[in-house]
């Protein structure tokens, strides 16, 4: 019978739950929005970077947080144009760094910027739980997270560890990108966290002489992904030079070039 159905998955998730950490959520922190990728390279950095920008610069009483939890390749000091090492508070706490009115902590701030993390997955966990809790956030009303590409224990440890409001799944329009990116919508609904949307970005190219428009990665890719997934198209962003250079040069375009196409 369907009660009875009913009643033995209610079963099979006490039971699962029992082995999960209680969540506890971050002090200070109203609003955490994770933005993350199945692979590598699609710019999900770039997009976290934007979006903390974005929403600081639409409602300027907001206090915007963004957490670099990527301890292999941190790129946030580099975006946000940031260097130095956090002060700590009298409670022991890391006071995170400002630039643009956002508050950041990043692993590249404790470590020299060449130095490679050599690290086993223990001590990556440690890190993690130390850039979430040992953090003097002060009061955020949102808290980016930018997070390592995956499913690994990164995500998983974050996602069970701290209640998010939503998942925002950056990836191209390209194949390989897209199977990574089915897996990583999956893997944040099977541990509840809400996938807010996808993020289409590099969708196009257009020259810059004759404004002609090439899709290197494919077309649509990302929208056929989230037709199949019920999910919202949040941005359909270009690849275009000035989204590059302004984030390589510690400028995001959001901040630099507000009211460009860009």
């Amino acid at each position: 019978s369907s009660s009875g159905d009913e009643a033995l998955r209610d079963k099979r998730a006490r039971i699962l739950s029992r082995g999960l950490p209680k969540q506890k959520p971050i002090e200070g922190v109203k609003q955490v929005v994770v933005v993350a990728s199945g692979k590598g390279g699609v710019g999900k950095s770039t997009t976290a970077v934007n979006i903390a920008l974005a929403l600081a610069a639409n409602d300027s009483a907001k206090e915007i947080g963004l957490l670099d939890a990527d301890i292999y390749g941190p790129s946030i000091p580099k975006m946000m144009n940031l260097k130095g090492n956090p002060e700590l508070t009298p409670k022991n706490l890391m006071r995170p760094l400002k630039n643009y009115g956002i508050a950041c902590m990043s692993m590249g701030f404790l470590i020299e910027e060449t130095a490679p993390v050599v690290w086993r997955g223990l001590m990556v966990m440690s890190a993690v739980e130390k850039l979430l809790r040992q953090v003097d956030w002060g009061q955020l009303d949102y808290l980016v997270i930018d997070m390592p590409p995956g499913t690994g224990d990164v995500q998983l440890s974050v996602s069970q560890n701290i209640p998010i409001a939503g998942a925002v799944i950056v990836s191209t329009p390209q194949d390989v990108a897209l199977l990574d990116a089915h897996k990583g919508a999956e893997m944040f609904r099977k541990v509840h966290v809400p996938v807010l949307g996808l993020v289409q970005n590099m969708s196009v190219f257009q020259c810059p002489k004759c404004k002609h428009e090439t899709h290197i990665f494919g077309t649509d890719g990302v929208k056929d992904l989230a037709k199949t997934l019920g999910l919202d198209i949040l941005g359909d962003v270009p690849l275009h030079i000035n989204i590059r250079e302004t984030c390589d040069s510690g400028q995001p375009v959001v901040i630099s070039q507000p009211q460009s196409d860009a």
